[in-house]
Order: C-alpha cells, then sequence, then structure tokens
C-alpha cells in the first residue's frame, strides 16, 4: 500500500470513529489554516490578532446595564470572548455565524478577550 493511501484510510478511520464534536472541531481549524489567521490556541495577550472561527454564543447585556455585546468564538482549537462596548446588538452577530475578527488580545478573568474587535460576516465559501 502506498503512502498515499495510507494516509487516506487513516483519515476515514478518524472520521468514522471520531464524535460530531471533534470533526466539527477539526472542519474549523482546517479553516483556519486556509483563511491565514491564527489559531486561537497560539495567540497570547496583548498580540495583535486576527481569528475566524464560528459563534457559539451571544449574549445581550440587560437593558438596566452598560450596553455591550459578547460573543464567544471557537475556531476548533480554543475561544476567544469578542465584546463589542457601547452596542446592545449587531447585525449577523448570531450564534452559528462564521467571522472573522481582529485585535488586540486581552486577558479577562484567565480567558482571551477582544475588545471592539473589527470584524468580517464570512460566508460559507470565504471561511
Amino acid at each position: 500500500m502506498s503512502g498515499t493511501n495510507s494516509g487516506y484510510f487513516r483519515r476515514l478511520m478518524h472520521r468514522l470513529t471520531s464524535d460530531v464534536g471533534e470533526l466539527d472541531a477539526d472542519d474549523l481549524s482546517q479553516q483556519v489554516q486556509e483563511s491565514g489567521a491564527r489559531r486561537a490556541c497560539d495567540c497570547g495577550s496583548g498580540e495583535e490578532v486576527t481569528v475566524v472561527g464560528r459563534l457559539r454564543t451571544v449574549e445581550h447585556c440587560p437593558k438596566d446595564a452598560t450596553a455591550t455585546l459578547e460573543a464567544e468564538l471557537f475556531d476548533g482549537t480554543d475561544g476567544v470572548t469578542l465584546i463589542w462596548m457601547g452596542r446592545r446588538r449587531i447585525p449577523g452577530i448570531e450564534p452559528g455565524r462564521t467571522i472573522k475578527a481582529r485585535g488586540r488580545l486581552a486577558d479577562r478573568n484567565g480567558r482571551k478577550a477582544l475588545y471592539n474587535p473589527y470584524y468580517e460576516l464570512q460566508t460559507p465559501a470565504d471561511a
């Protein structure tokens, strides 16, 4: 058996024996590499980064609190919290949407965060 066939069968067995969440994370990680963005797990606090991933959650602040919109972006390797200050809602920012975000990475309570990131909504062909 040639090396190419061996690699094919290895990938096929991985796909057949992995759970859906693991396969989704693998696909997201592959999209990140193809887009030229950095993997979230490789990013450190204080760095200027561009990340691509799928929004897992979107939280709107209560009306009586300071206006903020928070979304968790997952790229298959790690999560990054996107925080827009002064915004309660942004059209297109919704769970399941693929997004490219850019900004300076911060540490917020031990988690990675981007405050007021530049962002691009991605179509499945872009991601």
